[in-house]
């Protein structure tokens, strides 16, 4: 519908630094999983709010300031692409001009040196010193000055730093291999600006893995120069509702996208410049309807298919005929080609099996492979993948799904559907990247507020994915070490633009940078939430969009109506201190601290904002009570009805075309909202108002979960019960054929005489959901007329 909007060298270390006497001192290495040492120095400037915390750090006295004549050297190799990309960082974000190769080695000087001397137990560690007199930044290899520069710049860009950097060494080192980000480009497709964006501020967090998800059911988004229909086709899908529509002709509007081979050659150039490995995701034999939309006979059905625009498991899988092999293979060739990296993602996940089931072809083909099952069919497809991949010099990874065949030894497993999985997989010898759904899927919303976006029905709060671990303590020793890592997943089909992707994935995404990096003994949520305020200005600095929800305060009110009173209830999300005023002025740091329910008169208008160190995290919030707001609740204020399909998204409208568009909850399984404890005294009437919006999604073998109450009347009706909604029905009232031209219709439902006391209100609105559903906005109680 188109409705409005709603809501240094040795001797520089030595002169101005005091080394404590720890092992740390005089080896970077050490044990990866042991705590951070921090050691201070009396007199020292604080330890800075670095994100990961460094394996060691000991704090020294004093500083070096930075200016524009502060020289900065490279010795070694790769050393001065390192300096120079530093350089940039710091003139790009901090204004700060410095000259690389200028001046001459001396006093006052940033030298970084690549020296395979070094000694160290990963490819990415490092060593950084600064005293008053210089800064050294040593490695064994670029990677790891790369690690110590994105620490220098985060030291730089520290709140107050005014180019000052405090004296201090850090001897650093990751704890695992892999630390991934997966960016789901073929949902929603976004620019060669924003994944450099992206790869710059993974980068600056010591991420170094980036799962590029490029093909699925909504979309192909690479060129295959062999098979150019794969874009021609592929790369286009015409959006649900009004968002197809060109919103001046009416015609339809297809949202296309695809990324030629020069730009993923860009792509590919620019992370590996940051130390970046970028794995390609090819999805087989499920998530393929753009490809077989393309190429119709890769697929089992006769049925022309189009690229989607629904959400969810699609049926719709590649043959298993020899020349859909070969098309793969082909495929695979040219993306060895753009793709240096030593992984190739093969997909694997949510393959159901129906149409392989109803297909003679495939069965038949299944007997001459000795394929017991249909699972089994796919393992053969995977081991014929991994040994073409092998050929290449390619390590062949996939989602979980691909354990439940015969699985060749080589081949590493993502475990998304928990962590079970990966210990399976472990335990059976093969690799394994953790990227569970439950903790680090960076599409489900992060708090309940109702500024939130749309997303998925979880909640994955910022503690929740800090506090994941990737090592199983199911795992033995020897298992143990086949955890590469971890990896956060960002699908995007609730993400049409940038702005929302950077809110779903910051600063969630420093938690498992944080988690991939730093040893997990020395891992502390209370030290992290006193260090994430310093991130957010370095987000700042970079033009991160991140979700402000975490750093808002929430309010929640339960009004007394004859007393005319409310008690107001304030929170935070991360539990930062909130400050609050009455009196219409902005809260700051002298105002009154929240710490228990507010009992107020009404009408109020109270503002207030979460602090850290006397300042707001997000700008304060104004809430404004009244006797009138007091009978109203949205959609996110309605509770789920209970034991009713239970599935809740947070939805789009489909219009406008473009810019923002309404938001609603709903429980697509069974749509059903409850107000809790309504209080229907002196009220006559619930008006109610409702948008509708198409039902796009596919839910394969879930589909028999879906349900809805039948319709008596040609456009279905309004029903609303009392005491839950197997209690007493007060009304039914007959729907229109269609929203009004604002995309929404308010109905006003008349409450039975006497009706009153406190009742749990169970709204729905009968009908088929599909092709279209309605869904509600908004709620209101109608006190009698006096």
């Amino acid at each position: 519908m188109t409705g409005s909007t709603r809501r240094a060298t040795t001797r520089f270390f030595a002169a101005g630094l005091a080394c404590a006497l720890l092992a740390a001192c005089n080896a970077p290495g050490g044990d990866p999983d042991s705590a951070t040492g921090v050691a201070k120095a009396p007199g020292a400037i604080p330890a800075p709010d670095l994100v990961p915390r460094p394996r060691t750090l000991e704090a020294g006295q004093g500083h070096f300031t930075l200016s524009a004549s502060t020289p900065l050297l490279a010795s070694g190799e790769g050393a001065e692409a390192e300096a120079v990309r530093f350089a940039a960082y710091m003139r790009d974000t901090l204004g700060i001009a410095l000259a690389p190769g200028a001046g001459k080695e001396g006093e006052g000087a940033i030298r970084f040196v690549v020296d395979p001397g070094f000694k160290a137990d990963s490819p990415e560690a490092y060593r950084l010193q600064v005293a008053p007199s210089g800064i050294e930044l040593s490695a064994a290899t670029p990677t790891g000055l790369s690690r110590g520069a994105a620490t220098l710049w985060q030291l730089a860009a520290n709140p107050g730093a005014d180019g000052r950097i405090p004296a201090l060494r850090i001897d650093d080192a990751p704890r695992f291999a892999w630390r991934g980000f997966m960016l789901d480009s073929a949902r929603h497709f976004q620019s060669l600006d924003e994944i450099k964006k992206l790869l710059d501020t993974m980068a600056l967090q010591k991420m170094n893995t980036f799962h590029w998800h490029l093909t699925d059911d909504q979309g192909w988004r690479i060129e295959i120069k062999r098979y150019p229909k794969l874009t021609d086709v592929g790369a286009c899908r015409l959006p649900a509702g009004d968002g197809g529509k060109d919103p001046a002709t009416g015609e339809p509007r297809p949202y296309c996208g695809f990324y030629t081979q020069d730009q993923v050659r860009e792509v590919v150039a620019y992370a590996a410049a940051r130390h970046i490995t970028v794995v390609p995701e090819l999805d087989i034999p499920g998530h393929a309807t753009a490809a077989i939309a393309a190429y119709p006979e890769l697929g089992t059905i006769d049925t022309p298919l189009v690229p989607s625009n629904e959400w969810g498991v699609f049926p719709n899988l590649f043959n298993t005929e020899e020349d859909t092999m070969v098309f793969l293979e082909n495929v695979l060739t040219e993306m060895i080609g753009l793709f240096p990296g030593p992984y190739v993602h093969i997909g694997g996940d949510e393959a159901v099996k129906d149409q392989w089931e109803a297909s003679p072809r495939v069965q038949q083909h299944m007997r001459e492979a000795g394929a017991k099952d249909e699972m089994a069919m796919q393992g053969l497809m995977v081991e014929r993948l991994e040994t073409f991949l092998a050929a290449h010099d390619k390590r062949l990874i996939g989602w979980d799904e691909i354990l439940e065949a015969d699985l060749p030894d080589e081949a590493t497993v993502m475990s998304w559907r928990g962590i079970e999985g990966g210990i399976d997989a472990a335990r059976k010898g093969h690799d394994v990247v953790m990227a569970p759904v439950s903790d680090l899927y960076m599409d489900y919303l992060q708090t309940d507020s109702p500024n939130e976006t749309p997303g998925r029905p979880a909640t994955i709060p910022l503690q929740q994915v800090y506090a994941f671990d990737p090592v199983p303590a199911a795992l033995d020793e020897t298992q143990r070490k086949h955890i590469l890592g971890l990896q956060a997943t960002m699908f995007t089909e609730h993400t049409r633009f940038d702005e929302r992707l950077e809110h779903n994935v910051f600063p969630r995404l420093a938690a498992v940078a944080e988690t991939g990096w730093t040893p997990a003994a020395g891992k502390d949520w209370a030290d992290f939430r006193q260090r994430l305020p310093a991130q957010l200005h370095r987000y700042d600095l970079l033009g991160i969009r991140y979700a402000k929800t975490p750093f808002q305060v929430q309010a929640v009110a339960e009004d007394d109506r004859a007393a005319g009173t409310a008690s107001i209830r304030l929170s935070n999300p991360l539990e930062y201190e909130v400050r609050y005023t009455t009196d219409g002025s902005e809260p700051g740091a002298g105002s009154p601290v929240y710490d228990a329910a507010l009992e107020l008169p009404l009408p109020v208008e109270l503002k207030a904002a979460a602090f850290f160190e006397g300042r707001p995290l997000a700008t304060p919030q104004a809430f404004e009570f009244d006797a009138a707001s007091m009978l109203s609740r949205t959609d996110e204020q309605l509770a789920v009805c209970p034991d009713a399909g239970r599935l809740l998204l947070r939805l789009e409208d489909d219009g406008p075309a473009d810019g923002e568009r309404a938001i609603f909850n709903v429980t697509i399984f069974y749509p059903c909202w409850q107000w809790n404890g309504a209080d229907l005294d002196g009220i006559a009437a619930l008006d109610v108002r409702l948008g509708r919006i198409p039902y796009y999604f596919q839910l394969a073998h879930d589909e028999t979960h879906r349900s809805f109450e039948p319709a008596t009347g040609p456009h279905g009706e309004l029903l609303v019960n009392a005491g839950g909604c197997e209690g007493e029905r007060l009304a039914t009232v007959p729907l229109p054929a269609a929203p009004g031209a604002d995309g929404f219709v308010d109905l006003e439902v008349a409450l039975p005489p006497g009706t009153g006391g406190r009742q749990d209100l169970c709204i729905r609105a009968t009908g088929d959901t599909r092709p279209t559903m309605w869904v509600l906005d908004r709620a209101t109680l109608v006190p009698r007329a006096p």
